[in-house]
């Protein structure tokens, strides 16, 4: 028998503290909850149930979907469409917004999510996650459009992510903080055991691709060059490099020990007219929205990612965030450009 603090109560909790709550927030977050326990589990499956491998088809960014990316989306429409919660959802996978069925209550949120984010290391039994974010709808009470889903990271009202690895966790943010849940498998419920994560402000270890170095901006061949020099550099000490093309195993990296997570803008990205890799509604907002919460810090090189206006649905941005000191100074770096 568990002796900890489960999320269900965590959140209950959370919500006493705020005046005239409805205990709908709580009821959404819960049903979120909900759905990554399913996907929990069927990750954890795999290849036992059929799930791995290609679908065969291709999302609106133009990459090949997995059958779990597909399998993954519809559990997450499945979980939140039917209590009342949602005026309409967003998903990395969908090419345009999916509206409540006229059969639900309408209600005052919007759900944004990457049900299965590194989805291409499912087949390789490498970490993977799922990430979202909460928002309100503004305006009246007409039918929401992809108009409403365009607010800055500072308007989320709560993001999170569901890891799933060795075992599964959820870190939630609601803009007080950030707290880690692991999901004890022989009750089915999230335990907070992470409470009040923090990011070192300092940090010997980056992760970047660096196989696309020579498309890198010159700030950022900078940065890895002088971390690559080592104790004979400028920066007078060893860094580390890590690479998971995970991004929730990335964070989740950082929020433990520290570290530097990179995918920034290069010139092959330019060439096709893309801003970036990440998606800013997804990926990018909702995990900066944790980041700086833990005390560490988001941009896209040049400018806060939160602050970002969105311009559409799918919109994809450069993405540095991790301990505090080292976003700052790779930001220094693309000033003096």
């Amino acid at each position: 028998m568990h002796n900890g603090t489960t999320i269900t109560q965590f959140i209950i909790e959370e919500q006493r503290h705020v005046a005239g709550a409805t205990g709908d927030f709580t009821s959404l977050l819960n049903d979120i909850v909900t759905a990554c326990k399913v996907i929990s589990n069927m990750v954890n499956q795999g290849a036992l149930v059929g799930v791995l491998g290609s679908a065969e088809s291709e999302n609106i960014q133009g990459e090949t979907q997995k059958k779990l990316d597909i399998l993954t989306n519809e559990v997450f429409i499945k979980s939140n469409e039917w209590a009342g919660h949602l005026a309409a959802m967003a998903s990395e996978e969908m090419d345009t917004i999916y509206d409540i069925p006229a059969k639900y209550p309408r209600g005052k949120y919007l759900l944004t999510f990457d049900p299965l984010d590194g989805s291409s290391n499912i087949d390789v039994n490498v970490s993977v996650g799922t990430i979202f974010s909460i928002l309100r709808i503004q305006g009246g009470d007409g039918a929401p459009s992809e108009r409403d889903f365009l607010q800055a990271g500072t308007q989320q009202v709560a993001a999170g992510y569901a890891l799933y690895g060795p075992s599964t966790m959820m870190v939630l943010t609601t803009g007080k903080g950030v707290n880690g849940f692991t999901l004890d498998q022989s009750i089915g419920e999230f335990i907070l055991t992470h409470p009040d994560m923090t990011i070192p402000a300092d940090t010997r270890e980056f992760a970047i691709n660096a196989s696309n170095m020579r498309f890198w901006e010159p700030a950022v061949k900078r940065y890895v060059q002088e971390c690559l020099d080592g104790k004979e550099g400028p920066r007078g000490d060893d860094f580390n490099m890590r690479w998971i093309a995970s991004m929730v195993a990335e964070v989740h990296r950082i929020l433990t020990r520290g570290g530097v997570f990179m995918y920034p803008i290069d010139s092959k990205m330019k060439s096709k007219g893309l801003g970036g890799k990440l998606r800013l509604l997804y990926e990018a907002n909702p995990m900066s929205f944790i980041v700086e919460q833990a005390g560490g810090g988001s941009i896209t090189g040049a400018e806060r990612i939160m602050d970002l206006q969105p311009e559409s649905l799918h919109q994809r941005v450069p993405v540095i965030l991790g301990s505090k000191n080292e976003v700052e100074r790779i930001l220094g770096y693309h000033d003096q450009a």
